[in-house]
């Protein structure tokens, strides 16, 4: 893709002869300018305001420059002065460790180099005594520290790599300040203060080259940190604040703020997924039993609004229509213009005028929460920071009380996560504030966002919560379907195997028939995740099922009431691989369905059962793993002719199917309209569920079905003729709601709807 030097310098005088007829030049491309071990995109080909933006695979960084910009007269800035390449990863310098040594030594530290840390003698570590530099350029681990016990109230806070600190005395009131050594760039607090609870103030600083960024993983513990506890209206469990950054209680009100740079020095993939990770975010909340008022907008040198926070409190707009017209929102022409403060103005106004509409006591108890996604590349509108202070003034409301702002602090949260390919961290990084945690990301690629957000929100401190997963989990299967158990039991005619759901910390729903008549408790083993629970401490069937209850009608086996409950004899430990299915009537599954105020069963049911012809999913286990199935429910009109052909199964002699077939059942199976998946033998007492929203919730659980079609398990197609029957949960709620929702001394009981 080479261009001589004689045609450069044609192009060159054509565009200057341009110019004086006021026509813009299109760019060219030199050998120079190809980058070597890497590749480059442009925006708008060789066109004026094209951007030619270099990349690297991991661990690897364009240099010297990481873009260039077509100017109107044709040429290129940066101009290419050197040949550009694809340089290693260099990580901050970690020779400023006090009080030890660092091995190797070295002059610079590339990625993948490893590093030892060792104390002196009187001197003990915190932190990581070895080290790696990451792809991202920085090291692995936290900070290493080497102490001595001291009568300070704060412990030594370490000098991170690549920085400079100066105070080594740690007691109340006293300051430490860091700097970052040549063109590293400071992210996190550069003062810090002790105070009177052994803490310091701020956030660990660390040090960053221009190309340095925030893993996705390191966004979703960090900022996650934050939400993922407050989106739950429950009250912490100690004083701590740490993690509960924005908090909101049940008379409260959330507020997000949302913004995203649409610029031309944002590429428009970045738009894309920013957008797509707002989408997820906003739907993961929703989740939740908070449900916060938005503002959404993408900016450049216009506001474009997409959500509007006053409609709102007008009582216009509904959560799920702020998705809509996100999903719906078209960038269209973008323009060079960049107004950040337009932004940050157009969120204070709102606030304002929320302020004069609600009161200002009822405005003491909003939480305001900004979201800015840009590169801080602005070229109009001067600077934010003094928007920044009003916005801190209105919710501080330390201006108008003359009360401490840092009382407020905890009202007011600006996180920025900066995107593009060239970040002004030194713009960006004053308008981020709260009262703790980290507020300030730069992202090397969006694309992992949606990732990172569903991360953030999905953690394992979230135990109250009943049918969290992670959809999008293609791999860990027990991620996506958290709840599934695998139930053994060795009977006198050999071991047989079922499915199950975990239900509550200390409870597996299953099928009744899977437990021949004597097996007691300690038969039963359980697997959930990776570990065996052996501890089985009571084994409970419904008191109405009885498999030879209508020998006499012309049904052999009978499985109407086909329930059991698996009580274990200590709580699991609830992870992200382990938690709770959402069951029928409780408490716990309106709030997943977001039904406010007094719930009924009956609402849950409409909504979760509401068509002729409603989809659902059971799994089936194959050595190890699981594997999703689904099926239709033929509800209604439908129910009678899929139920007919229960009469076509082994045993069954009568001619009524309803009376193999009760009202209790769910039924399932055959070609039209769809075809159906059918259950295994070693299915059965798996869940039947749904997913709404981003929560699970069973409705049934697998019970019999009229051919055996498989006998190991797998995803097989139903036929014509085949049917599946499942026992609908909101049938069997009595039982249900006498074992798991009785006050015991082993657990805690589900709340269950009043009716």
């Amino acid at each position: 893709m080479g261009f001589s030097v004689r045609w450069n310098w044609l192009a060159t005088l054509l565009c200057l002869l341009c110019m004086g007829g006021e026509v813009w030049c299109d760019c060219t491309i030199t050998n120079r300018m190809q980058i070597e071990g890497g590749s480059y995109t442009l925006t708008k080909q060789l066109q004026t305001g094209s951007l030619m933006i270099y990349h690297c695979d991991e661990g690897y960084h364009p240099y010297p420059d990481s873009f260039r910009l077509c100017q109107l007269n044709g040429s290129w800035k940066p101009a290419p002065r050197r040949s550009q390449r694809c340089r290693l990863v260099e990580c901050p310098d970690p020779n400023v460790l006090e009080y030890g040594t660092v091995t190797p030594l070295q002059e610079k530290y590339f990625v993948h180099n490893l590093t030892t840390y060792e104390c002196y003698s009187g001197y003990s570590m915190r932190g990581s005594d070895k080290r790696t530099c990451l792809p991202n350029g920085k090291w692995s681990g936290p900070t290493p520290i080497c102490s001595r016990d001291t009568d300070d109230v704060c412990a030594d806070p370490g000098i991170p790599a690549g920085a400079a600190r100066i105070g080594n005395i740690f007691d109340v009131d006293d300051k430490v300040k860091y700097s970052c050594n040549g063109n590293l760039i400071m992210v996190g607090s550069s003062e810090r203060v002790c105070q009177e609870n052994g803490q310091w103030t701020g956030i660990e600083p660390a040090c960053y080259y221009k190309y340095t960024y925030d893993s996705p993983l390191e966004v979703a513990e960090a900022f996650g940190s934050s939400i993922r506890n407050s989106l739950t209206t429950l009250q912490p469990t100690d004083d701590t604040q740490e993690g509960r950054i924005i908090r909101i209680t049940k008379n409260g009100t959330l507020n997000i703020y949302i913004a995203v740079d649409v610029s031309e020095s944002i590429e428009k993939d970045e738009f894309e997924n920013a957008r797509n990770a707002v989408l997820q975010l906003i739907r993961k909340i929703a989740s939740f039993s908070v449900t916060p008022n938005y503002d959404i907008i993408f900016f450049s040198s216009e506001v474009q609004e997409v959500v509007n926070i006053l409609d709102a409190f007008g009582g216009n707009v509904q959560q799920e229509s702020s998705v809509t017209k996100l999903k719906d929102f078209q960038i269209g022409d973008r323009n060079a213009g960049t107004d950040l403060n337009l932004a940050f103005t157009t969120f204070l106004e709102r606030m304002a005028i929320i302020k004069q509409r609600v009161g200002d006591e009822a405005f003491k108890e909003h939480r305001h929460v900004i979201l800015m996604f840009t590169d801080g590349a602005y070229n109009m509108g001067g600077s934010p920071r003094y928007t920044v202070k009003n916005i801190k003034d209105m919710v501080y409301m330390n201006q108008a009380e003359g009360t401490n702002a840092q009382s407020r602090e905890e009202y007011l949260d600006i996180y920025v996560f900066a995107i593009g390919n060239d970040i002004f961290d030194d713009d960006l990084i004053p308008l981020t504030t709260g009262s703790g945690g980290k507020h300030y990301f730069r992202l090397s690629d969006t694309k992992d966002l949606v990732k990172t957000f569903d991360e953030i929100i999905d953690e394992s401190e979230v135990k109250g919560l009943c049918g969290l997963h992670k959809e999008y989990e293609t791999e860990n299967q027990r991620n996506r379907f958290p709840w599934w158990a695998s139930i053994h039991i060795q009977t006198d005619s050999g071991p047989t195997k079922c499915l199950g759901s975990l239900v509550s910390p200390q409870f597996i729903l299953t099928a009744a028939h899977c437990f021949p008549f004597g097996v007691t408790p300690e038969a039963i083993t359980v697997e959930i995740g990776h570990s065996i629970v052996k501890g089985v401490r009571t084994l409970t069937l419904h008191p109405n099922y009885n498999v030879n209850g209508k020998a006499d009608e012309g049904v052999k086996e009978f499985y109407d009431y086909d329930v059991a409950l698996i009580q274990l004899k200590a709580d699991v430990d609830i992870s992200i691989s382990v938690r709770p299915i959402c069951i029928p009537c409780t408490q716990e599954t309106s709030d997943a369905l977001q039904l406010a105020g007094k719930s009924t069963c009956k609402q849950q049911e409409q909504l979760l059962l509401k068509n002729q012809k409603e989809r659902l999913s059971f799994l089936t286990k194959q050595g190890n793993t699981v594997h999703e199935k689904s099926m239709h429910v033929k509800l209604g009109d439908n129910r009678d002719s899929c139920i007919r052909h229960a009469l076509e199964a082994d045993g069954i002699t009568t001619t009524d199917p309803k009376v193999p077939v009760t009202d209790n059942f769910l039924c399932s199976g055959g070609v039209f309209p769809d075809r159906d998946h059918i259950a295994c033998k070693g299915d059965s007492g798996g869940a039947v569920f749904k997913n709404y929203e981003h929560r699970t919730v069973q409705v049934a659980l697998v019970s019999w079905g009229t051919k055996e079609k498989c006998t190991s398990g797998g995803v097989v197609e139903s036929d014509e003729s085949s049917r599946d029957f499942h026992i609908n949960l909101f049938k069997v709620v009595p039982f249900l709601k006498s074992v798991l929702g009785q006050d015991q001394d082993y657990f805690t009981p589900l709340q269950f709807l009043e009716d």
